[in-house]
């Protein structure tokens, strides 16, 4: 492979990002994507990415995205590999420590590969790469992917998320506003485990309709997500709208736009809310915030984590690796209904602030 130095002197021609998965990382990598085109605008930018998360990323401007189908199990590396046939980048960066990920950059020519270094290189990523990047002293996964930029020579690091809505959604999502304070709770991660309880979110639904908002239940149409929006309802005096299952990726993007503030436990949209600047309430347990949280809203989220992985462990945080997880698969449960709803007070002065003082 011929070797280039780093960083670039001048401008690269051409650029390959290769991060899969998931909605909320495929978020920081957005960021990573606007702070190349802002340093280098005539570089070429393409972006591997999985299927579900190319619909969300399919247009955005000055970047090809190519899907990759992970269902199609060795077909969907074949695909890949054979689009890409004969063609050669400058520098490759691979953002996903994840074998199948890692399988993907076998079929990617590129003058330079980047990776992570050993302290982040998970399932062996650090045997794909022949550059390290360091890690940087945060351990936000936004920031450990903007070390990649800084390792290729950009200095400007500032993220931003432009991502364009078409004027169809924008429509669509402002009819089911319709101009009211409005309250989107997406209560299903992933994972259940990070899941609050039906009651919490019921609870906070019914305080927030008593403020004066409309709430809304949003989220994907898996039976496990329309079962806990279901049991929300059943919970709830107020019984808030459910959307669930019901909207696109890009509907949703843009229904959080209009929202006045978002609530969701440790999922993507809480980093859609970041992109499209709609303030957010985080809910967290078993990560660590200061890694997955909604990256502008670090410090408004309500955890539990410090108090229960130092319990588990018997260390204090600062002596913990930046991913230990918490094992107790009902830690969500003990996140207190109160704490939340004063987080959601806090908001809900400001918002009320905002519509009694407009600008």
């Amino acid at each position: 492979m011929r070797h280039i130095m780093l960083p670039f002197q001048t401008p690269p021609s051409s650029i390959c990002i290769l991060r899969l998965s998931a909605i909320g990382d495929c978020c920081h990598a957005l960021a990573l994507v606007r702070v190349i085109q802002r340093a280098w605008p005539e570089t070429r930018i393409t972006w591997v990415t999985g299927k579900l998360e190319a619909g969300l990323f399919a247009d955005l401007p000055g970047v090809e995205v190519i899907p990759f189908d992970k269902g199609q199990g060795w077909r969907g590396y074949r695909d890949l590999w054979r689009r890409l046939a004969g063609r050669r980048f400058d520098a490759l960066l691979h953002l996903q420590a994840a074998l199948r990920a890692s399988i993907a950059t076998l079929g990617i020519r590129a003058g330079v590969k980047l990776g992570f270094d050993r302290e982040r290189a998970n399932d062996g990523q650090w045997l794909f790469t022949n550059h390290k990047v360091p890690s940087p002293a945060s351990p936000h996964v936004l920031d450990g992917f903007l070390a990649f930029a800084s390792e290729l020579g950009i200095q400007d690091l500032t993220p931003d998320w432009q991502l364009p809505i078409s004027p169809e959604h924008q429509a669509w999502a402002r009819e089911q506003i319709d101009g009211k304070p409005t309250l989107l709770i997406c209560a299903a991660a992933s994972k259940p485990f990070k899941n609050w309880t039906a009651a919490g979110y019921a609870a906070l639904a019914d305080h927030a309709a008593a403020r004066g908002m409309q709430v809304y239940l949003c989220g994907g149409p898996a039976k496990l997500e329309r079962d806990l929006a279901a049991e929300i309802r059943r919970l709830s005096q107020s019984k808030p709208a459910d959307l669930v299952g019901q909207t696109s990726l890009k509907q949703l993007l843009a229904l959080i736009k209009e929202a006045s503030l978002v609530l969701a436990p440790d999922t993507g949209p809480t980093h859609m809310a970041t992109m499209v600047g709609t303030p957010v309430i985080g809910l967290y347990a078993h990560h660590n915030p200061a890694r997955t949280g909604p990256y502008l809203a670090r410090d408004r989220v309500v955890s539990v984590y410090q108090e229960l992985i130092e319990a588990e462990t018997g260390k204090p945080l600062a002596q913990l690796s930046w991913r230990t997880r918490l094992k107790d698969p009902d830690a969500m449960a003990r996140l207190p209904i109160a704490r939340v709803i004063a987080r959601f007070d806090e908001y809900w002065q400001q918002m009320a602030g905002s519509i009694e003082n407009p600008e």
